[in-house]
């Protein structure tokens, strides 16, 4: 796919991609640990051999130069979802090729297949908007909802308490980052450069809880 979009340091973007035909790319907890675990090693100018990362140091090592800031980000079954800033020149498309390279080589080897993991070269957004910035932070951190409610974007939500439950237990997304949970994952982002949105404690769960709400008036009564 040719991208007509230009990145450009400083700039905000939505990225994302799925798996070839739509199939399944994060069958089990260890897939996406393995994903996030390259969230994170793979936002870096040196390169790596994850095998050479001891396995309970991940988020310790130190990195060199980040190409990006992560602000925000999502793993579903056959996609994934990432709120980015560029951080230097390029910085995307070079985290962008590590971070499919290296996670196309463990799928493939792990389940002895060849071949095109992804649909094609990952898709971005350009965010130059405050108010779509905003709306990305519900979008993508929404995403898992449809686990439980598969139409829930477009008849609304049936049971607005499952799906809260179901969000604060997900764990493949920021999501709990953004409510206060400590957690080793918290190092993928940094959020020094995004708009502080959520400073005052419980600003992100009243956010999360009124597209929630909005969601319910959707579904027919």
């Amino acid at each position: 796919m040719n991208r007509t979009i230009r990145f450009s340091v400083g700039e905000f973007y939505h990225l994302y991609n799925r798996g070839n035909d739509r199939r399944v790319i994060f069958r089990n907890n260890d897939d996406h640990t393995r994903f996030i675990h390259l969230l994170f090693l793979c936002n870096d100018n040196q390169s790596l051999v994850y095998k050479t990362v001891p396995p309970h140091g991940i988020f310790l090592f130190k990195r060199k130069q980040s190409l990006v800031d992560i602000g925000a980000y999502c793993l579903m079954p056959n996609h994934f979802h990432l709120l980015v800033r560029e951080r230097i020149p390029n910085g995307i498309t070079m985290f962008m090729k590590k971070l499919s390279t290296a996670y196309s080589m463990y799928f493939n080897l792990k389940n002895n297949r060849t071949g095109k993991l992804f649909e094609g070269a990952f898709r971005a957004e350009h965010v130059d908007d405050d108010q779509y910035l905003r709306y990305l932070y519900a979008y993508i951190h929404l995403n898992p909802v449809k686990l439980v409610e598969l139409y829930w974007k477009e008849n609304g939500i049936k049971n607005i308490k499952r799906a809260s439950n179901f969000l604060k237990k997900f764990q493949y997304s920021s999501f709990l980052d953004y409510t206060g949970r400590k957690r080793e994952e918290g190092a993928i982002l940094d959020r020094t450069y995004f708009p502080d949105y959520f400073l005052e404690r419980h600003s992100f769960d009243n956010f999360i809880n009124d597209w929630l709400e909005l969601a319910t008036l959707r579904y027919p009564r």
